[in-house]
């Protein structure tokens, strides 16, 4: 169909519309525009009562973590120092966390995470402007029915695996801890042996490297042959809790928050760690 041909039938069945409005019907505005403005504060209202609710049907202060009606106000006190912890999206970003675990970074991330969305997205947009016929039977509309329940049962999908998906939290560097001590040397000390886990588990090699893992990011040393410079376990005690107190600059973050036994097993680690035998 020709563009004039369709501008025709655009005016068309808009004036068609209009005479059915008058003979049997209401326009949308203000109708059908107040019953969604009624609804909209109805369900604000349900919202703050129940935020209400919630609030003062919690016993006690606000530093309690008994539940109310409708679940307690707070938990119990995070762990600076927490090494188990896997931060997850809320339920709704499911299906774009679970699309990490398919798309592999750095190669084709982008593409699931953000080019497949937004190309389905601006194809979303676009169907009420492609599709103009004024035809609403499901029936007359196959392509757009099969296209929605396919859309359906893949957010479906992916959205259940991404809940119920594990985390290896570190386990693949973790088994090569026994490696990392046969090569440095330090197999016997079983305290360098936990700040090895320590340090496979708790971030440190999203910045530095040690023996072929890691990355190199923000310019973060190769800590192999950390242990050659003997600088002592009080020093890196010291470094680990304020890098920048003894590294002006340093964009290395606190870990004060692991505590000072932790401290102590990440310093002996790197202080064994003497480089490859």
């Amino acid at each position: 169909m020709a563009t004039s041909e369709r501008i025709v039938e655009r005016r068309r069945v808009f004036q068609q519309y209009k005479e059915d409005v008058k003979e049997r019907g209401k326009p949308f505005y203000p109708f059908a525009m107040l019953h969604d403005t009624i609804m909209s504060l109805v369900v604000v209202a349900v919202i703050t009562g129940l935020a209400i609710v919630w609030k003062y049907s919690t016993p006690g202060d606000h530093h309690t973590v008994e539940p109310g009606w409708l679940g307690k106000l707070y938990d119990e006190p995070a762990d600076p120092g927490t090494i188990n912890f896997v931060p997850r999206p809320d339920w709704y970003f499911y299906f774009l966390f679970y699309l990490l675990r398919i798309f592999k970074w750095p190669p084709t991330v982008v593409i699931g995470t953000v080019g497949l969305p937004t190309v389905l997205l601006l194809i979303l947009i676009a169907i009420p402007f492609i599709d103009i016929r004024a035809e609403r039977r499901l029936s007359r509309r196959p392509v757009a029915i099969v296209a929605s329940i396919l859309v359906v049962i893949s957010m479906g999908v992916l959205t259940y695996k991404g809940a119920v998906a594990k985390e290896a939290l570190g386990t693949e560097l973790v088994a090569k801890v026994p490696t990392w001590a046969k090569k440095e040397g330090f197999a016997g000390n079983q305290q360098a042996i936990a700040g090895a886990k320590l340090f496979a588990v708790a971030g440190c090699l999203n910045c530095h490297t040690y023996l072929g893992e890691g990355g190199t990011n923000l310019g973060a040393p190769d800590l192999t042959a950390e242990g050659a410079k003997n600088k002592g376990i009080a020093f890196q005690i010291k470094h680990l809790q304020n890098p920048a107190s003894v590294n002006p600059g340093s964009p290395m973050p606190s870990f004060a928050g692991l505590g000072d036994a932790r401290l102590k097993s990440l310093a002996t680690f790197l202080e064994a760690s003497k480089g490859p035998k």
